[in-house]
């Protein structure tokens, strides 16, 4: 999943010369948290809430209103922003995007081109998006978490006892981590299941794999084994 299908192509930027308090006013208006700041067309720098919070906090307690309201119409955004700011090309994955989020602990960031010209920007926003998608969680249906052998058709055999009791697979996915050598979790999203045989489901399930958790989404009902 690239990031070019996920990212935001409409942009919301400032220019370089724009003041914190227009940086303020288009954060509030359209509920975001970034903005790519913007000199003769390109890419200057980012600003954030949190470069406009740390611009203003040294100030703030020995302000009166009159004089905060100055001061965010006074300073600029040149002054505050980040520049250099990192970025992440269009071609990217969500996962190495995630990657990048999560070892600079920031929000969102820039999408570039090949020749560095910002084409859009993604967040964590944008990647929960993607998770909801990829887990199919939209579907309001069951998750069956489980460990199973590390083996080839391990987990077709498992998929296969659900769609025996009605379930539509709408997602699969795997991890080895926290697991022990020879294993690996395994995670399915399904929908459909005739609920009426989820106990015989069970017993026949857990012949062949051990069960960590069943979530039943529709019903807000939760079993948890492990």
């Amino acid at each position: 999943m690239l990031v070019k299908n996920w990212m935001s192509k409409k942009v919301i930027t400032v220019h370089i010369n724009d003041t914190m308090q227009d940086a303020i006013k288009l954060m509030r208006k359209h509920a975001i948290r970034m903005l790519p700041v913007m000199e003769q067309g390109e890419l200057a720098g980012i600003v954030t809430d949190r470069n406009l919070k740390r611009a203003s906090a040294s100030d703030v307690t020995t302000l009166d209103v009159h004089e905060l309201i100055h001061l965010v119409s006074t300073i600029k955004i040149k002054h505050i922003m980040t520049k250099n700011p990192i970025t992440v090309p269009f071609d990217f994955t969500v996962e190495e995007t995630a990657e990048v989020l999560l070892k600079h602990k920031i929000s969102g960031v820039p999408v570039v081109n090949h020749d560095r010209e910002m084409v859009g920007t993604i967040t964590q926003t944008d990647l929960f998006k993607v998770l909801i998608s990829l887990t199919g969680a939209r579907t309001k249906g069951m998750q069956f978490a489980f460990k199973a052998e590390d083996r080839p058709g391990s987990i077709k055999e498992l998929a296969d006892i659900l769609r025996k009791y009605g379930g539509r697979v709408a997602s699969i996915l795997s991890s080895y981590d926290n697991v022990t050598s020879g294993y690996r979790k395994v995670y399915i999203h399904l929908y459909g299941i005739d609920r009426s045989r989820l106990p015989e489901l069970k017993s026949e399930f857990i012949e062949r794999a051990t069960l960590y958790y069943i979530v039943d989404h529709r019903q807000n009902l939760r079993e948890l084994y492990l």
